[in-house]
């Protein structure tokens, strides 16, 4: 029987992936995602280890409406970066089931050129039953391939929804991917995602439907004016359109990027909204440590009123108080 290899050490993990290890990036990725405790003790003491080397990329969120064609877009854009001799990591949430809780994890497959370029990263990671369109360690991913020296990390999302703006809360830059010639070019439009977007993309701008496009273009910039509320940043959001296709508009998307980096460098706000982000990150695995507690700690309580709660024997309300006494009893005795 051939012997198990054994798991490399925080250190050995943390040399490998500054020496741009690939396969030790993608196993730490692995390691930040799983839920058993051992490996979590170890993903911790490696992104301590890795934190001095982090924060270096530009991190950039892009969503869009379903059938706007979100991967293609990122595999053109990715192509672009890495020929202006740039590294990039995409890290693409793909939904899980909430059946199976099973995952496609297509994205490979859809960006074929890309995951072949030896300066791309690509790694598909699946939702679960995370909020936001984001997965629940894509912040650890995009910290590790920060230190694994990725210039650019792009956080593609599941798709448009009420919650996913949370993404923009973990990204410098977020942009929002539309489309045209669908009839009535403002539907599907959630008010809260364009006041929180950079830059709005409209794709697909070629053949028959390029005047469409232009056309949805002065459409969205019109209700940005109007819904959009004034930034703190003091960015105009610019509306543009882009064809994967002929590959026209990318150099004026990444053009946009950079130039809003560069803005917001200059007035602070670049690195006020990393801190701000660091802090939101603090609270929400706080909660994260603090619901893993409460569920291990009155656990069998939980079940019970649960049944009771299904019966109608207790109102929810009740329980729920029910639950919060237990949990404070069971730890005022330790």
């Amino acid at each position: 029987m051939t012997p198990r290899k054994a798991r490399p050490t925080p250190d050995q993990f943390a040399a490998g992936i500054r020496e741009g290890n690939r396969v030790l990036l993608g196993q730490a990725i692995t390691l930040v995602e799983s839920t058993l405790p051992a490996d979590q003790e170890l993903a911790h003491a490696l992104l301590e280890r890795l934190l001095p080397y982090t924060g270096n990329a530009i991190r950039m969120g892009i969503t869009g409406v379903p059938g706007v064609g979100k991967s293609t877009f990122i595999e053109t854009l990715g192509k672009h970066i890495t020929n202006q001799g740039k590294t990039l990591a995409v890290l693409t949430i793909d939904p899980s089931s909430r059946l199976t809780g099973g995952s496609i994890l297509g994205d490979k497959t859809r960006m074929e050129e890309l995951s072949r370029n030896p300066h791309a990263f690509i790694r598909p990671t699946a939702a679960g039953d995370a909020l936001g369109g984001v997965a629940h360690r894509t912040r650890e991913a995009m910290l590790l391939c920060e230190a694994a020296g990725y210039d650019v990390i792009i956080v593609e999302t599941v798709g448009v929804g009420q919650s996913e703006i949370s993404v923009r809360n973990m990204v410098d830059f977020f942009l929002l991917l539309m489309l045209a010639g669908a009839g009535d070019e403002l539907q599907g439009i959630k008010k809260g995602i364009m006041e929180m977007a950079d830059a709005l993309v409209i794709t697909k701008a070629d053949g028959e439907n390029k005047k469409a496009a232009q056309e949805a273009r002065g459409a969205y910039t019109q209700a940005l004016h109007l819904v959009a509320s004034p930034l703190a940043n003091e960015w105009t959001v610019p509306v543009l359109t882009a064809s994967a296709l002929t590959g026209d508009g990318f150099d004026e998307t990444w053009a946009t990027v950079e130039r809003y980096c560069d803005h917001t460098r200059a007035s602070g706000f670049f690195q006020a909204t990393r801190s701000r982000q660091n802090i939101n990150w603090f609270n929400d695995y706080f909660q994260l440590l603090l619901q893993a507690d409460l569920q291990a700690s009155v656990q069998a309580l939980r079940s019970s009123l649960e049944q009771a709660v299904a019966r109608q024997e207790l109102s929810s309300h009740e329980a729920a108080l029910r639950l919060l006494q237990a949990y404070r009893d069971h730890h005022r005795t330790l």
